[in-house]
């Protein structure tokens, strides 16, 4: 006794499986998209909270005469510090609370909503880091080389540690600004076309 079936094979059904094969996975690129904007937010928070701790951290003394009289360079003695430290900390956070909806955006590559929500808070702390960023530097240069014309000396003779450290915040901030830069550019394209 047999418990086969056999069903001859229409031209239809052999075009039917074809079809199957041939249709893409739903979310495709866009998926992997959406994977790559986590692990770059994820690489963001990184280096925007280790630039506001290593700028926080960053305080040198040079003791002189006794222990009375000694010089000391801290970030809080430069206000453009104190807001690079305040505006990369905010970056930072608003990186981790944007971590839920970076998760959708993978759970449903094809939702627009929580996509473009992420690009207008992206560009609005994109401009917070940015502006931060390019004024630690320029304070960051003038301690390195001084300017003769305003007779402002260049302190990183003196306090070397402060000034390797205040570089160092400086460059992971251009780093958190780059990839900020990214992560706008590719929801942008992984934006439908309508």
């Amino acid at each position: 006794m047999s418990t086969t079936i056999d069903v001859p094979e229409s031209s239809n059904s052999a075009k039917g499986r074809a079809a199957i094969v041939a249709a893409p996975k739903p979310g495709g690129w866009k998926k992997g998209i959406a994977i790559m904007d986590f692990i770059l937010r994820l690489g963001a928070i990184a280096s925007a909270i280790g630039a506001a701790a290593t700028m926080a951290t960053s305080d040198e003394t040079l003791p002189f005469f006794t222990q009375f009289f000694q010089f000391q360079a801290r970030y809080d003695s430069f206000p453009t510090f104190q807001f690079f430290v305040i505006t990369m900390a905010l970056v930072g956070a608003y990186l981790v609370l944007s971590l839920p909806f970076s998760i959708v955006t993978i759970i449903r590559p094809h939702a627009v909503g929580p996509r473009l929500f992420l690009i207008i808070l992206d560009t609005v702390f994109l401009a917070l880091a940015t502006s931060s960023a390019a004024a630690a530097s320029a304070i960051v240069y003038l301690a390195h080389n001084g300017n003769q014309d305003s007779n402002w000396l260049a302190i990183c003779n003196q306090f070397g540690d402060f000034c390797q450290a205040t570089s160092g915040a400086v460059v992971a901030s251009f780093v958190a600004v780059v990839v900020f830069v990214l992560l706008i550019v590719m929801s942008a394209v992984a934006l439908p076309n309508h």
